[in-house]
C-alpha cells in the first residue's frame, strides 16, 4: 500500500515509481461510481494526422472524447477558430466533435484543404486533438505527348520511361499491352521503383508495338493509360540482308555480328549514391544492369552482414527491401552486376533518420488533495526531439500559473496539489520528420474508500487449485488493502497470499485447511471501510477409471469405461459425446452408471468416444477411439466370357470391403476331371481390378472363384463361376529335367520329370525315349512306356556318351520335337596311377608336387582331379615316430600339380597320387619321400625366474616344442626398468642349446629388469618370450642355498659392468609391467582366423588387432575391437597364406603383445585352367624368348670374332625349364631369403601389391594348393602357428632377429 508522501526535486526516481503506481490506478468501471466522479476529458477516437480523403464523398473529421462531465467540443482551422455554425456545408455530429463537410451536395473538397484540430473541454480541463491535414486526392490525366518508335539493335540495352503525372497520393505503376496482359519480366526485362521498364538487352522476340503503361490511383480507384511506346529490334541477320541490297559486290559489308558486353549500371548512375529513410519504414534499394549474357545482381553490407529475417530481395534480385529499419541499418550497400565479361559496382549510403517516437509517455494522474506527483515526457528521435508543454490546449508558459506545478525540462513535478490543480496537459515532442502529441490529465480528487466488491460473496474452489478473493475498490488518496481471516484473525502476510493491486487476494495452492471466511479492509485519510467474504474447498474430481483404445469386428459387443470420483457436496453430470458430437438416438447404445456400452457394433459406431464430467467448478474429460474392422464380403456375380480355346474373361462384383479397403483379389481354379474338390491358385490382381484375363490349358473342365483380400484377412470364396471345359490337344510340352546316368558300369538310366494332369492336354498320356551312341554312326533306338519317369538301358559300354530325348505323347498326337541331351553310361573305377611323381621342396613349410596325367581312356569316367596323399613319417631332429595322420589335399579339373602347405620344418614325408572320377579313386602312385629344410623354432616353452636376492636371479626355461630343427644356441637379451617405466641399455648374452638354466649376479638391488629370450637354429631366432622380474630390497630373512646347491647352473657376473653398478644407466620411457597381453592364439580357416588372448590390467581397455602377410615390409593393417573382448575374428583372409598378428590396447603407445604367425587353409580349386593364361607358362615363354634372344648376341659376336659356340652351351641354354630355380621375374619360383630379399611383382603380375591373392582375381593362384578334406591341419600345430615372423619389438634396441621364410611369398610368385 502505498502512503502520503512529499516529494522534493531530487527524488525524481522515487517519485517516478509512485506516479506510475497511482497513474495505474484507473476508475473502475463502475456505472454508480462513473456517475459521481468527475474527470478531465480524454480524446477516445481522431481522424489520422495525414488525412487524404476522396473529392466526391463527403469528408468525416473524427473527434471523440470522454470525460465527466461530458465535454464540449470545438476545432480551429490553420490555427484559427473554425465557427462551424458559419458554414451550411460543415455539421458537427451530436454529443460528439466529428465534423461532416457535405461534399456531395455542392460542396468542393479543395475549399476544406487545411489544417485542424479539436479541442475537448469541461470543468476539469480541455484535452486537444493532433494537427490534423485534410487533402483531397488528385489523379490527374497524362500529358500529350508525341512518342517516337524504339529502333534499337539486338543486344542492346533499352528503357521505355513512364513519367505518370504527379497524383496524391503516389500512383502504382504496372506495364501492360492492349489485351489487358500484364507484361512478362524477368531477369532481363524488369519494372523500375520509378515505373519505367529496363532492358538489360533486347531480343528479338522483344518487337512490338503496344508497350502500355498505367498508373492506378486508390483513393479515387480510377486508372490511367500512357500512350502505346513501340519498339522495333533488328536482328544482324536482317540487317545483313538489308546492306547487301544496297551495296555492290565490291562493297565491304556486313553489321557487326551480337558482341557480348559487360556490365553497366542502367540505373542508379554513377559509382556512389545516398538514401535517407526514417526509422520503422521499408528500406528500398535499387540497382538495374544493362549487359550481354544479362547480369546477375549481388548485394552486400559493407563492414557488416544483412540484417536476418527482416532482409528480402524482389525484382530478381535487384531491388534490396529491409523492413522495420533502425539507426543500426545506416551503412554503405553495395550492389555488384556480374557476367562472364565482367563486373560494376555502385555502392549506397543509407543514413537511417527517426520521427520522434515515444520513451515514456505522459500517463493520466488521479490524486488526493495535498498529494505529489510527476508527469514524465520522455521521446527520441534522429535528430533529437524538442519537448514542449500545453496546460488545456494552451502553452504552458502564457497558461494560467499554478503554484503546485513546476517544468523541469521534459517532466512537470505536482506538490500539494488542490483540486483547482485539475486539468489536461499535453506534452509535444518534435524534430524535422515528425511530432507526437500526446493528451495527459491530472485529477485531483477527495474520496473515501469504497469497495466495490459485494458483501458476503461466496467463492467455492477446488482444492490444490488457486483461489482469486476479490476485492474491487476506489478511493482517494488510493486505499490500503489488508486481508483478515477469521472475524478476529491476524493480517495475512507471507509467501503463501499474493496481494494484487486491484485488492485481490490470492491463494496459489488453496488447501482444505484454507476454507473460511476472510476480511478485506480498505482505508485512506477520509475513512475506512470493510467486507467479508467466504471461502469452500472442494475436492477434484477425478475420472480413476479412462475408457481405452477399442478395436472390434463387426456385430461384436464393446464397453468404455469411465469411474470418477467427486467431492461430495458437488453433483457431477457425465455425458458421453461421438466424435465431439452426441451419442446417436439408437437403443444400441447403454450409458450406465460408469460405462458406455455398444451392443451389435456396426461400421457407423467407428469414432472417438469422450466421457465428460462436469460439476459447478471443474471438469474433467477422457477419450478413445473405437475401430470396427472386419473381412470383406466375398465377392459375387462371377461371369465367364471371351471364351477362347486357349483363355478366358473373367469378371465379378466386389463385396463389401467392410472400412477396410481391399488390397486384391486371387483367382483359384478347380479341375474337374482331374483333381475335382481341389481348388488351386491361379493369379492375383490388385484390389482396385474387378476382371482377370485367365490364360487356359487344354483338356481341363475349368471352373472359378476369387476371393477378396484387405489388411483384416481374406472373405469367404465366392460362389464357383460356370464350367468351362476346354478342347484336348496334343501335348504342348516334353518333360524336364532329362539326364543321361549310368548307375552301373553296363547301363544307362535315363530319367526325367513327367508332365502335371493339366499338362497332359489330353487322354493316354505317354512318353518316347530314345537314345543312340554319340559319334557313332547308329540310329535312334526308341520305346514308348507308360506315364513313369524312369527308362534304363541295360548291355551298354563303360562310360560311353550318348544322346538321349524324352518326348510326350497322348491320344491326340506328339509333343514338338524334344531337344537333346547328352548322357554317359556307368562309371567304373580308373585304371591307372600318376606316374612321374616329382617334388621340389619350395622351403621348410613347403612344397610343390608334380605328376603326369593319366590317358583320359583309362579314368573310365568324368574326371574329377587328382588326390595327394601325404603325411609325416618322422621329425629329423627328434628320430621319434609317431601315430601317421595322413593328410589329402584334391585338386579338381586336370592339373598336373599342387602345392602342399603346413608342412613341418627338418621333417621326412611321404606321398602318392590318385586319380578321382565319379566312380571313385585309381591306384595310388609309389610312395616319394621328400624332406623339409630347417626353419627357425618356436619359442621356448617357458621362461621362469626365480631365487631372487639382492644382485641376482636364476632364469630357467624349457626348449622350443617345435625345434624345426637342431638348436644352435639360445639368446638372452635384458635391461633395467626404473619406477617412472623407463628402460635402461640392453645387455645380450649368447647361451650354448644344451643349457636349461642361468644365474645372473651383480644387478642392481631393488630393480626391475625386463627379459627377452629365444632360440636360434642355423637358419635363424625364433619367436621370442619376455618376463619381468626384481630383485630384492635386502637379504633379511632370505636362506642362503646350501653348498653344491647352485650345481648344475650357468653363473654370469657382472662386477665391473658399468651398467649395471658405476654409471647410472640411461633409460628410456616404456609402458609398465601391469597391464600387458598374453598367450595370443589363433585358430585359422580357410579366409578367417579367430584370435583370442589374456590380458593383464585395468579395466575397460580398448584393444586392436594388428595383422599382416609374415615375412613382408608392408605396413600392419588394424582392427579395432569392439568392448572389451578378448577375442576377435579376423575376415577377408586370403586361402593357403602365412600371416603375423599382434594384439594392442589403445591408448597405451607400444604397448601390445607379442607377434604370432599363423596360416589360413588351402583354397578348394573351383575350375578346370587352360595353361595358356598360367602365370608361370607364360613367364616359362618370356624366359625361352629371352634366351633365344641373348644366344642370337652371342651367336653374333662370336661370329665377328670368327669363332663358334659350343654345343655344350647352346644345350645349356635350351634346359628344361622344370629344372631351373625359378624366379619371380618370370612367375616361378625362386631361391627363399629372407623377408628383407622379397620383391615387388612385376607389371604384369595378377597378383595384388599386397601380396594377398584373390579368388576371383586369379584362375589359379590359390587352387595349387588343392582342397583339403581336413583342410585345419591341427597335428602339433603344424598348419597352424607353424610360420615365425618378427619378434617382438624391444624398445631400447629395437633388434630383429632374422625371419623364416614364409610360403606367402612363393604364392605370391606363382601366376
Amino acid at each position: 500500500m502505498m502512503k502520503k508522501m512529499s516529494i522534493s526535486t531530487s527524488k525524481t526516481s522515487l517519485v517516478l515509481f509512485l506516479c506510475q503506481i497511482i497513474s495505474a490506478l484507473d476508475v473502475p468501471l463502475d456505472s454508480k461510481l462513473l456517475e459521481e466522479l468527475s474527470q478531465p476529458p480524454t480524446i477516445t477516437q481522431q481522424s489520422p494526422k495525414d488525412y487524404i480523403v476522396d473529392p466526391r464523398e463527403n469528408i468525416v473529421i473524427q473527434c471523440e472524447a470522454k470525460g465527466k462531465p461530458p465535454p464540449s467540443f470545438s476545432w480551429t482551422r490553420n490555427g484559427t477558430h473554425f465557427d462551424i455554425d458559419k458554414d451550411a456545408q460543415v455539421t458537427m455530429k451530436p454529443n460528439s466533435g466529428t465534423l461532416v463537410v457535405n461534399i456531395m451536395n455542392g460542396g468542393k473538397a479543395e475549399a476544406y484543404e487545411g489544417v485542424y484540430q479539436c479541442t475537448a473541454r469541461n470543468e476539469r480541463g480541455a484535452a486537444i486533438s493532433n494537427n490534423i491535414v485534410i487533402r483531397p486526392s488528385r489523379s490527374p490525366l497524362w500529358t500529350k505527348e508525341k512518342l517516337e518508335p524504339n529502333h534499337v539493335r539486338e543486344g542492346d540495352s533499352l528503357v521505355l520511361h513512364c513519367r505518370p503525372p504527379v497524383g496524391l497520393p503516389p500512383p502504382i505503376i504496372f506495364w501492360m499491352d492492349n489485351a489487358f496482359q500484364r507484361l512478362p519480366q524477368s531477369e532481363r526485362v524488369s519494372q523500375g521503383l520509378n515505373g519505367d521498364l529496363y532492358f538489360a538487352n533486347v531480343q528479338p522476340e522483344d518487337t512490338r508495338e503496344d508497350y502500355i503503361c498505367y498508373a492506378r490511383f486508390n483513393h479515387t480507384q480510377t486508372i490511367q493509360q500512357k500512350q502505346p511506346i513501340s519498339v522495333k529490334v533488328f536482328s544482324m541477320d536482317s540487317l545483313n540482308d538489308t546492306i547487301a541490297a544496297n551495296l555492290s559486290d565490291t562493297d565491304i559489308y556486313g553489321a557487326k555480328p551480337v558482341t557480348e558486353r559487360p556490365p553497366v549500371l542502367l540505373t542508379p548512375t554513377g559509382s556512389t549514391s545516398t538514401k535517407v529513410e526514417l526509422r520503422g519504414n521499408v528500406l528500398l534499394l535499387e540497382c538495374i544492369a544493362a549487359g550481354l549474357p544479362t547480369p546477375v545482381i549481388r548485394w552486400i553490407k559493407e563492414g557488416g552482414e544483412l540484417p536476418a529475417n527482416r532482409t528480402f530481395f524482389e525484382n530478381f534480385k535487384k531491388t534490396l527491401k529491409i523492413i522495420d529499419v533502425s539507426e543500426a541499418d545506416s551503412g554503405n550497400y553495395k550492389c555488384i552486376a556480374r557476367n562472364t565479361l565482367g563486373s560494376v559496382h555502385h555502392v549506397i549510403s543509407v543514413t537511417v533518420k527517426a520521427a520522434p517516437y515515444w520513451i515514456t509517455a505522459p500517463r493520466n494522474l488521479v490524486l488526493s488533495p495535498g498529494e505529489d506527483g510527476t508527469l514524465i515526457c520522455r521521446a527520441n528521435g534522429n535528430p533529437k526531439p524538442s519537448i514542449s508543454w500545453l496546460a488545456n490546449g494552451v502553452p504552458i508558459a502564457i497558461a494560467p500559473e499554478d503554484p503546485s506545478r513546476k517544468v523541469d525540462g521534459d517532466t512537470i513535478i505536482f506538490s500539494h496539489v488542490q483540486e483547482r490543480s485539475s486539468a489536461v496537459y499535453q506534452c509535444n515532442a518534435s524534430n524535422e520528420y515528425g511530432y507526437l502529441l500526446a493528451n495527459a490529465f491530472v485529477n485531483v480528487l477527495a474520496e473515501p474508500p469504497r469497495i466495490l466488491t459485494p458483501a458476503n460473496k461466496l467463492y467455492q474452489v477446488i482444492a490444490d487449485s488457486p483461489a482469486l478473493l476479490d476485492c474491487a475498490y476506489f478511493g482517494s488518496p488510493k486505499p490500503e488493502i489488508e486481508w483478515f481471516k477469521g472475524v478476529k484473525g491476524s493480517i495475512l502476510r507471507g509467501n503463501e497470499y499474493v496481494f494484487h493491486d486491484n485488492g485481490t487476494l490470492e491463494i496459489p495452492v488453496a488447501q482444505k485447511d484454507s476454507a473460511g471466511t476472510y476480511t478485506c479492509v480498505a482505508r485512506n485519510e477520509l475513512g475506512k471501510i470493510q467486507n467479508e467474504v467466504q471461502l469452500e474447498i472442494k475436492d477434484p474430481t477425478m475420472i480413476i477409471k479412462q475408457p481405452e483404445y477399442k478395436v472390434i469386428q463387426r456385430y461384436g459387443q464393446v464397453s468404455f469405461e469411465c469411474i470418477i470420483k467427486h467431492d461430495s457436496t458437488l453433483l457431477p453430470t457425465v455425458v458421453w459425446l461421438k466424435d465431439n458430437d452426441e451419442l446417436p438416438d439408437d437403443e444400441r447404445f447403454l450409458v450406465g452408471k460408469d460405462n458406455l456400452t455398444i451392443m451389435n457394433v456396426t461400421d457407423k459406431d467407428d469414432g472417438t468416444y469422450t466421457c465428460i464430467v462436469n460439476t459447478t467448478l471443474d471438469s474433467v474429460s477422457a477419450s478413445a477411439v473405437l475401430t470396427v474392422v472386419a473381412r470383406p464380403n466375398p465377392p459375387f456375380d462371377l461371369e465367364l466370357t471371351g471364351q477362347l480355346e486357349r483363355s478366358i474373361e473373367l469378371s465379378w462384383i466386389p463385396g463389401d470391403e467392410n472400412n477396410s479397403p481391399i488390397t486384391s483379389f486371387v483367382i483359384e481354379y478347380e479341375d474337374a476331371l482331374h483333381e475335382p474338390g481341389v481348388w488351386h491358385y491361379q493369379t492375383e490382381v490388385p484390389g482396385t481390378q474387378t476382371t482377370a484375363q485367365l490364360k487356359l490349358s487344354p483338356y481341363v473342365n475349368y471352373s472359378f472363384r476369387v476371393i477378396a483380400v484387405n489388411k483384416i484377412g481374406r472373405s469367404q470364396p465366392s460362389e464357383p463361376s460356370e464350367q468351362y471345359l476346354t478342347k484336348s490337344a496334343s501335348p504342348d510340352e516334353n518333360p524336364a529335367n532329362v539326364q543321361g546316368i549310368g548307375s552301373e558300369p553296363d547301363n544307362l538310366v535315363i530319367t526325367w520329370e513327367p508332365l502335371k494332369g493339366f499338362q497332359s492336354n489330353g487322354p493316354g498320356l505317354q512318353y518316347k525315349v530314345s537314345w543312340r551312341q554319340k559319334d557313332v554312326d547308329d540310329e535312334w533306338t526308341s520305346v514308348i512306356v507308360a506315364n513313369v519317369s524312369k527308362y534304363i538301358v541295360s548291355g551298354t559300354p563303360t562310360f560311353v556318351p550318348y544322346e538321349v530325348k524324352v518326348q510326350a505323347l497322348n491320344d491326340l498326337g506328339y509333343a514338338p520335337e524334344p531337344s537333346e541331351v547328352i548322357g554317359h553310361s556307368g562309371e567304373d573305377l580308373p585304371m591307372v596311377a600318376p606316374g612321374n611323381v616329382q617334388v621340389h621342396v619350395i622351403n621348410s613349410t613347403l612344397a610343390k608336387v608334380h605328376w603326369d596325367p593319366v590317358p583320359l581312356k583309362t579314368v573310365r569316367g568324368h574326371l574329377q582331379g587328382y588326390k595327394v596323399y601325404y603325411w609325416k613319417v618322422q621329425s629329423l631332429s627328434r628320430r621319434s615316430r609317431r601315430h601317421v595322420e595322413k593328410k589329402i589335399l584334391t585338386f579338381k579339373g586336370n592339373k598336373t600339380f599342387g602345392m602342399l602347405p603346413g608342412l613341418e620344418p627338418y621333417s621326412s614325408y611321404k606321398l602318392n597320387v590318385r586319380v578321382v572320377n565319379g566312380k571313385g579313386e585309381g591306384p595310388a602312385s609309389p610312395d616319394k619321400v621328400f624332406k623339409t629344410p630347417e626353419g627357425v623354432p618356436s619359442s621356448p616353452s617357458f621362461l621362469k625366474i626365480t631365487n631372487p636376492t639382492l644382485d641376482s636371479l636364476t632364469l630357467e626355461w624349457g626348449s622350443p616344442t617345435h625345434p624345426n630343427g637342431v638348436l644352435t644356441s639360445y639368446t638372452l637379451k635384458f635391461q633395467p626398468i626404473n619406477n617412472t617405466h623407463e628402460l635402461g641399455p640392453l645387455v645380450e648374452i649368447r647361451i650354448p642349446a644344451n643349457e636349461s638354466s642361468l644365474i645372473l649376479k651383480n644387478l642392481n638391488y631393488s630393480t626391475r629388469y625386463k627379459f627377452y629370450f629365444n632360440a636360434q637354429t642355423s637358419v635363424g631366432s625364433g619367436s621370442q618370450i619376455t618376463e619381468e622380474a626384481v630383485t630384492i630390497m635386502d637379504e633379511a630373512g632370505i636362506l642362503h642355498p646350501a653348498v653344491g646347491a647352485g650345481k648344475g647352473y650357468s653363473e654370469i657376473l657382472f662386477a665391473t659392468s658399468p651398467v649395471m653398478h658405476t654409471v647410472r644407466p640411461t633409460f628410456y620411457k616404456v609402458q609398465p609391467l601391469y597391464p600387458r597381453i598374453r598367450n595370443v592364439t589363433t585358430a585359422a580357416a580357410e579366409t578367417y582366423a579367430n584370435i583370442s588372448w589374456e590380458y593383464e590390467g585395468p579395466d575397460h581397455a580398448n584393444f586392436y588387432v594388428e595383422y599382416g602377410v609374415a615375412g613382408s615390409k608392408e605396413d600392419w593393417k588394424k582392427e579395432i575391437v569392439n568392448g572389451s573382448r578378448s577375442f576377435f575374428v579376423l575376415k577377408g583372409l586370403t586361402p593357403g597364406t602365412a600371416y603375423k598378428v599382434r594384439v594392442g590396447a589403445e591408448g597405451l603407445s607400444g604397448f601390445r603383445s607379442s607377434e604370432d604367425v599363423f596360416e589360413t587353409g588351402p583354397a578348394m580349386a573351383s575350375r578346370q585352367v587352360d595353361i595358356a593364361t598360367q602365370g608361370w607358362f607364360i613367364g616359362l615363354m618370356c624366359a625361352v624368348a629371352l634366351l633365344i634372344l641373348i644366344l642370337l648376341i652371342v651367336c653374333f659376336i662370336r661370329r665377328n670374332k670368327g669363332g663358334k659356340y659350343p654345343v655344350k652351351e647352346k644345350e645349356d641354354a635350351h634346359a628344361d625349364p622344370e629344372i631351373q630355380p625359378m624366379k619371380e621375374d618370370d612367375g616361378t619360383f625362386g631361391e627363399y631369403s629372407d623377408a628383407e630379399d622379397h620383391k615387388p611383382l612385376k607389371k604384369g603380375s595378377r597378383t595384388p601389391s599386397d601380396r594377398t591373392v584373390k579368388k576371383e582375381d586369379s584362375d589359379d593362384s590359390l587352387v595349387d594348393y588343392g582342397e583339403g578334406v581336413n583342410g585345419q591341419f591341427n597335428e602339433d600345430g603344424s598348419f597352424i602357428g607353424q610360420y615365425s615372423g618378427k619378434k617382438e619389438k624391444e624398445p631400447a634396441e629395437g633388434n630383429e632377429s632374422s625371419e623364416a621364410p614364409s610360403p606367402v611369398n612363393a604364392m605370391n610368385s606363382f601366376v
